[in-house]
């Protein structure tokens, strides 16, 4: 892999790693009747698994209400220094497909966030 993946490769890559994680861990609540709502461990779980697949670094993770949907949000980075990408995982709390965009391309509200707070762990770090 390059050392500056394009938004869209980073994406198409990390959707690739996921499609086997999701299809056997989160079960779509729409497709599979009664299915139970997907915990937090879970989400982490697919997550992890995706980030570990590109080299990524989870930065945060919460619960949101986003158009009115709860779901679960995360922040990653991938790569380092002026190579850094962020990116924002979701998934609806009820189930679904995992949606995996560069926060340079996301309308979260969440993705905002990502830059900023990888900066303030950055400046800990240095101060520590």
């Amino acid at each position: 892999m390059d050392a500056q993946l394009d938004d869209e490769a980073l994406e198409n890559t990390l959707a690739e790693s996921l499609a086997d994680l999701v299809a056997t861990d989160v079960a779509p609540a729409d497709l599979v009747p009664g299915a139970k709502t997907v915990s937090e461990d879970e989400f982490v779980e697919v997550v992890g698994g995706a980030l570990e697949a590109v080299g990524g670094t989870l930065l945060f993770k919460m619960c949101v209400e986003n158009e009115g949907e709860a779901q679960h949000v995360a922040a990653a980075s991938v790569g380092d220094g002026g190579n850094r990408q962020f990116l924002l995982l979701t998934l609806p709390t009820n189930g679904g497909a995992l949606k995996v965009e560069t926060t340079s391309k996301s309308t979260n509200p969440v993705a905002g966030i990502a830059a900023a707070y990888a900066g303030l762990m950055d400046a800990f770090r240095a101060a520590a």
